[in-house]
């Protein structure tokens, strides 16, 4: 989210139709083998092993293998009923206490109605009509909104469309209350689960935070049971729809055969920023109105109906470090205003965060090949102590199909593109959510998997990989697995009507 980058959205990743060499295209296929060759390792060294056996327990010593059989193990019932009732009770046991499988039954995004969408000249306008604020601020922010990455069809709520702009409490609560229920009726039609049926409930919505609650709110709109276990988690950035997704599966472990609703959002009409602090204004550029529902379960037989699987939830935390702790924060500016303000290490602290998230992660995705090769490169670094070689970064596309990367500015989308060595059709999701929806805060990654999902690209057994980052510092990271081919453009989803034009 800095504003000194001005590099261009590329085209989809499918108009570059590069020339490969006969050079190249063989150390291709050298890579693929030695990959397949380590993951297979052990397979390979047991089938010899395998094959001497087979080979002894042949015609000819069958009848030996039978007397040792009846002889050393047959007549010892007591000793065969104990060992047999231990095994069954450690079974059960573990069965028992095992973690539960989580899944993604569907999920839905807010679709903001047309007529809230914003361009770049009517915001501006707005701005120049209904704020103090300097011409160098507006000329600020014609810049940022020409490099933001956004497009012309964007959302801003209802109170900020109003002359001059209401930014009253009641219309902070419509706000949240259309984009919330908006999602949910759609979940609910898409799904056989009644509301009655929902045993946990977690919202998120960092800036706005509302007496009752906001999970009140939803509790009292859909009647849910009185027995529910709801959350409102409040100023965890964009990073906190992952957060969400990490409590429910908690929950879900602790709780049998029910259902949770994760909702992810923000909130504009409160938090829109209208002093001269160029920190402060880079937000009012980049957040649109957007928010999501997902539904999760850990009833086996939603397995047939479930669109995903959860794998692995790594969460990184940076709130020790004084810099990171204060590179997003909501404060005053120097006339009073309150804004939130984006430091200019931004960029740097969430390289780190990411780069520390992904050493968790990778050990537990990554294929065997690349581990290895990424303790090879760290030792021979840490031996050689030169500074000059480079840190290996694994090749993550071997772990994940489709990457799903907070949208929070073209500049993050571009610095996660260049770190993790991805293609630009990897990055499509985030660009064209940015450039249709804006930075819609922490639902962001549910419009980047409706975009794969709108474009047909969800097959069985696809590994997704969410990223987000948020203030405190944070990074968190959640891996899904598609449990089937997922139609192309589901009923609901927010690109239902304009997916044929992207990407642009």
């Amino acid at each position: 989210m800095t504003t000194d980058d001005n590099g261009s959205i590329p085209a989809s990743g499918n108009q570059r139709s590069p020339s490969y060499s006969t050079k190249s295209i063989n150390f291709k296929y050298v890579q693929l083998a030695y990959h397949y060759l380590i993951s297979h390792l052990l397979i390979l060294f047991l089938i010899p092993f395998i094959a001497v056996f087979f080979f002894e327990v042949s015609s000819e010593n069958r009848e030996y293998v039978y007397k040792l059989w009846y002889y050393h193990i047959a007549k010892f019932n007591l000793v065969s009923a104990t060992i047999c009732a231990g095994i069954v009770s450690g079974l059960s046991v573990y069965m028992m206490k095992r973690p539960r499988t989580v899944y993604l039954v569907d999920f839905s995004c807010y679709r903001p109605p047309s007529h809230l969408q914003v361009s770049f000249e009517l915001l501006i306008d707005r701005v120049q009509r209904y704020s103090n604020q300097s011409a160098s601020s507006i000329v600020f922010q014609q810049k940022i909104l020409e490099r933001s990455g956004l497009g012309e069809e964007t959302c801003v709520p209802e109170g900020l469309h109003c002359h001059p702009p209401d930014r009253c409490l009641a219309m902070g609560r419509k706000e949240t209350e259309e984009v919330m229920f908006g999602a949910l009726d759609i979940l609910f039609s898409n799904t056989n689960v009644k509301p009655e049926d929902i045993g946990i409930l977690v919202v998120n919505c960092s800036l706005f935070n509302h007496v009752p609650s906001l999970s009140s709110m939803i509790i009292n709109k859909y009647k849910l049971r009185s027995n529910i276990k709801s959350f409102s988690l409040g100023g965890m950035g964009c990073s906190a729809g992952v957060i969400a997704i990490d409590l429910a599966k908690d929950l879900l472990q602790a709780h049998r055969d029910t259902y949770a609703i994760v909702l992810s959002t923000e909130n504009l009409t409160l938090s829109a920023y209208d002093g001269n602090n160029k920190s402060m204004m880079v937000t009012n550029c980049l957040f649109r109105v957007g928010g999501a529902a997902i539904l999760l379960s850990n009833k086996f037989q939603d397995k047939r109906q479930a669109k995903y699987k959860l794998v692995h939830i790594v969460r990184t935390h940076f709130g020790s470090n004084d810099e990171a702790f204060t590179c997003v924060r909501q404060d005053d500016d120097e006339a009073g205003k309150v804004g939130v303000a984006l430091c200019k290490s931004l960029m740097e602290i969430a390289g780190l965060a990411l780069k520390t998230n992904i050493t968790t992660l990778g050990p537990l995705v990554l294929p065997i090949s690349e581990q290895l090769r990424f303790i090879t490169a760290m030792v021979i670094k840490k031996l050689c102590k030169n500074p000059k070689i480079k840190t290996y970064i694994p090749d993550f596309k071997l772990a994940f199909e489709h990457f799903c990367i907070h949208a929070g500015g073209r500049a993050i989308v571009d610095e996660m593109e260049n770190n993790l060595n991805l293609s630009p059709a990897h990055v499509e999701p985030s660009r064209m959510t940015l450039h249709r929806f804006g930075n819609t805060s922490s639902s962001s990654i549910w419009y980047e998997l409706a975009y794969m999902e709108a474009k047909g690209r969800m097959c069985k057994n696809d590994r997704v990989w969410q990223i987000a980052l948020g203030s405190g510092f944070k990074c968190n990271s959640a891996v899904w697995v598609a449990l089937k081919n997922v139609k192309s453009c589901p009923k609901g989803n927010p690109w239902e009507d304009c997916i044929h034009k992207y990407p642009v």
